[in-house]
C-alpha cells in the first residue's frame, strides 16, 4: 500500500513545516516539501493533512496488557487491554508487564498477547518479571529470555520500596541488574531493569548504591511510578542528574492536599526548576493497572484502573498550559522512550523509519493513525478492530 500525506504541519518531534510525507509499506518512504512527490501507474492513496498536525506515534513502555489488580481477590482483577482502546489513545507501540499478580497471569501468556496484539496491528515489546523476586521467566533466567526471545527487551516491572513488594535485598537487585546488561548485549537489546517503586521511605536508595557499588551504568535501570509522593520524585531527579533515565505515571491524580501524589504537570514544572534533562525522562500510562488506595496499617480502601486516554489528554494541557512545546512534549511521550529502549525504527518522522504517525486537529485532538504503515484510525473512526470485536 502507498499513502501520501499531503500539505501535512510536520514534527519529527522537532518542526518541519509544511510537507508531504510518502508511506511505502510500513516505513516512510519520503519526506517533502509539498508537490515535489509524482507517482504515475500505481494506485496511491492520497489524504489532504493541509489542517493537520502530524506527529510521531505514542510509545507506551508502561502497560498491562493482560490486566493488573487483583490486591483485594479475584473480583478485583483489571481486564485485558485491546486494540481499539491503543488506538484511539494515540499509541503505536506498547511494552507490557506483570503487575503485582504473577500467579493467575503468566509470562507465557503475556507474550502470547502481545504477539496477539502486533497481529492486529499494534507493536508490541514485554518485560520478564512481575513484583517479584525470583523473576517469573519464559526460558529460565532473565538473560536466556534477552537472547531468545525477541519480545523480551528487559526484566519489570519488580517492586521496591513496596509493601507488595518480595521485599529484594541490593544484591537481588545489583544481580538482576547485571543480568539484563548482559543478556542485553547478547540478544542485542536494551535489557532494561525497569522498577516499580511504592510509598516505601527507602525510596530509590538501592538505585544510588546500584551507581556507587557496582560498575553497572545507571542507564540500565529506569524507575518508573516516581511522582508518587514528593520525596520520590526529588530522590528520582537526583538520579536523573546521576545519569539516569526515570519514567513519571501520566495518570497519577495529584494529591488535594498536595501532600503526596504529584501529577504529571506538576511533576514537569519542577523537572524544569531544577534544569532537569528532558532527554532522561519518559511518559508510561500503567494502563490497565489498579491504582490502590490503602490506609495507614496497609489495608485496601478501595481502587481504581488507569488508562492510556491519560497519554492525550496530559500531552494537550502541557501544551495548552504553556509547560512545554509541542516538540518536548512528543520526546516524552515517543521519542525519548525509543531511544532508551532501542527501539531505532521508531519515535520519530523521518525516511526510513516505521510509519507510526498520529494527526491531530489544531485542538490536538486525534483524527487520524497510522501503525507500521497502515491506517488504523480514519477520521475519528476505528479502521483495525480485536479479531473478536463486533
Amino acid at each position: 500500500m502507498i499513502t501520501l500525506l499531503r500539505q501535512s504541519n510536520v514534527f519529527e518531534p522537532e518542526p518541519l513545516g509544511k510537507k508531504d510525507i510518502l508511506v511505502l509499506g510500513e516505513k516512510i518512504g519520503a519526506i517533502t516539501d509539498p508537490d515535489k512527490i509524482k507517482i504515475d501507474g500505481l494506485e496511491v492513496n492520497i489524504i489532504d493533512a493541509a489542517d493537520k498536525i502530524v506527529v510521531p506515534g505514542f510509545i507506551d513502555s508502561h502497560v498491562h496488557l493482560l490486566g493488573g489488580g487483583g490486591e483485594g481477590g479475584p473480583a478485583t482483577r483489571a481486564p485485558e487491554m485491546t486494540i481499539e482502546d491503543i488506538i484511539s489513545s494515540g499509541v503505536t507501540t506498547v511494552i507490557g508487564c506483570l503487575g503485582t499478580d504473577g500467579v493467575t497471569r503468566h509470562m507465557e501468556s503475556l507474550l502470547a498477547k502481545a504477539r496477539g496484539l502486533e497481529e492486529e496491528g499494534i507493536a508490541s515489546y514485554i518485560f520478564s518479571g512481575s513484583y517479584d523476586i525470583p523473576v517469573r521467566t519464559i526460558t529460565g533466567s532473565v538473560r536466556s529470555d534477552l537472547v531468545l526471545i525477541d519480545k523480551v527487551i528487559g526484566a519489570g516491572e519488580i517492586a521496591i520500596s513496596d509493601h507488595r513488594s518480595s521485599q529484594p535485598t541490593f544484591e537481588e537487585i545489583a544481580r538482576l541488574a547485571a543480568e539484563c546488561r548482559v543478556g542485553g548485549m547478547l540478544g542485542g537489546k536494551a535489557g532494561i531493569l525497569h522498577l516499580h517503586l511504592g510509598d516505601g521511605p527507602r525510596g530509590l536508595e538501592m538505585l544510588f548504591r546500584l551507581i556507587k557499588e557496582t560498575e553497572i551504568p545507571p542507564t540500565q535501570v529506569i524507575p518508573t511510578h516516581v511522582n508518587r509522593n514528593r520525596q520520590l520524585l526529588e530522590e528520582a531527579m537526583e538520579f536523573v542528574l546521576s545519569g539516569g533515565y526515570i519514567d513519571i505515571t501520566a495518570g497519577i491524580p495529584a494529591d488535594p492536599q498536595d501532600k503526596t501524589s504529584v501529577s504529571l504537570e506538576t511533576a514537569l514544572q519542577r523537572c524544569l526548576e531544577k534544569q532537569i534533562p528532558l532527554e532522561r525522562i519518559t511518559v508510561s500510562s500503567d494502563s490497565n493497572g489498579s491504582i490502590p488506595l490503602y490506609d495507614n496499617q496497609g489495608k485496601l480502601l478501595g481502587l481504581t484502573i488507569a488508562t492510556q486516554k491519560d497519554l492525550l489528554e496530559k500531552l494537550r494541557a502541557l501544551i495548552e498550559k504553556n509547560i512545554l512545546s509541542l516538540p518536548d512534549a512528543l520526546r516524552l511521550f515517543s521519542t525519548n522512550a525509543a531511544h532508551f529502549y532501542k527501539l531505532d525504527q521508531k519515535g520519530k518522522i523521518q525516511a526510513g523509519k516505521d510509519a507510526d504517525l498520529l494527526l491531530l486537529d489544531k485542538q490536538y485532538n486525534l483524527t487520524d493513525s497510522f501503525a507500521q504503515g497502515k491506517r488504523v484510525l480514519a477520521e475519528g473512526k476505528l479502521v483495525a478492530k480485536g479479531t473478536f470485536s463486533p
